[in-house]
């Protein structure tokens, strides 16, 4: 993996390198931003806002709701057992294993969701470099066309206050990237 990225010390100069990037032609999607701690007041935090995992929660506790009815249904109406006039499909004693087959559907689908989303277990190198736990901020892009390369990095350096790597290959080890020589502060 290559990749040119900047390190930033606040967050207004990783918005100003975010717009530079746009600016220069990239997507959104294409603009990596890592930070220790969350800045919401900046628009770069909100680039990944929209999610379905509400929606597939939601659809996972349907599908324990409706599980568990058929579960409880089918059990009690296989095996009747009369107790105290009470209906063989009886709703007050079942309501537990409803409420809690249907949390167990929600909490199941948000599991998967939150693996699948956040690409778990990662096999491959990712852009990461540990200035980013000391509170620097990242803004970078991973495996760049090489005609671009320069263009970024003006952008990325033109933000200010930061310091722009390139990195040509990830240390296996400790999977962080390794500059390259073309290391400017």
């Amino acid at each position: 993996m290559r990749a040119v990225y900047g390190l930033y010390p606040n967050p207004d100069a990783a918005q100003r390198a975010v717009n530079n990037l746009r600016t220069a032609g990239l997507a959104d999607a294409e603009i990596i931003v890592i930070s220790s701690e969350p800045f919401e007041e900046y628009e770069f935090s909100h680039r990944d806002k929209a999610t379905w995992l509400y929606w597939i929660a939601g659809g996972g506790g349907v599908a324990g709701l409706g599980a568990s009815f058929a579960l409880t249904t089918y059990a009690q109406q296989a095996w009747p057992i009369n107790t105290a006039g009470m209906p063989i499909v009886a709703p007050y004693p079942n309501a537990i294993l409803v409420f809690e087959m249907t949390m167990l559907g929600a909490i199941l689908a948000t599991v998967v969701t939150l693996f699948i989303t956040a690409k778990l277990p990662n096999r491959g190198p990712r852009l990461y470099d540990p200035e980013v736990s000391d509170g620097y901020i990242l803004v970078g892009v991973e495996n760049p066309a090489e005609s671009l390369v320069e263009k970024m990095q003006a952008a990325l350096e033109s933000a200010g206050e930061g310091r722009v790597k390139r990195t040509a290959k990830i240390n296996t080890d400790r999977g962080s990237p390794q500059p390259a020589p073309t290391t400017r502060r």
